[in-house]
Formats: C-alpha cells, structure tokens, sequence
C-alpha cells in the first residue's frame, strides 16, 4: 500500500509523491514513487523512465501524509483533522 505524500523540500517547492512505508527518521534518506508537482504536472529534472527517487534527510523540511496510515501513533492521527500526519525533520546547521 503506498501512502500519498507532500515533501517539502529545502529551497525548492514541494512535490507529491507516494511513499512505500512510514518514513524512518533513522534512516538517511527516504524513497519517493511516481513523483510531481503538487498540481500534477510532471517534474521537469526526471528522466524517463525513472521509477524510485531516494531523498536524504537532509534534503526535507518535513513530509505531510495525506491517507491515515495503519499502525501509526494514535496521538498522530488523533490530533490532526482527516487523519492527515506531519512528520518533521530538524537539523542543527550550525556545525
């Protein structure tokens, strides 16, 4: 089952795409299908053909889940309206 995304993506805009699983925050990046624009439109820098995209962490503000996921946290889905989940990713830049 693949869950409906938005990635917000450091210094560029948005993309939706679909995730194979919950991301792992101990992982360093995340694998992102049948990606695009928010709008639908499709993404001007993805070659044809292409399938799966890995994304870094580091690259990703935060992730908005548009389907309520089996076997998340209760207080996730309770807590946002329609079951939508916010998962974020903070970094210290200052190293």
């Amino acid at each position: 089952m693949s869950i409906p995304a938005v990635i917000h993506l450091v210094g560029e805009d948005a993309i939706f795409g679909e995730l194979d699983s919950l991301p792992d925050p101990t992982h360093t990046f995340i694998v992102v299908r049948n990606m695009r624009k928010k709008d639908g439109k499709p993404l001007a820098y993805i070659t044809d053909g292409a399938t799966a995209f890995l994304y870094a962490w580091s690259r990703i503000t935060f992730i908005e889940l548009m389907t309520e996921v089996a076997g998340a946290a209760p207080a996730i889905a309770a807590s946002t309206p329609q079951a939508t989940a916010v998962l974020g990713f903070f970094r210290d830049d200052d190293s």
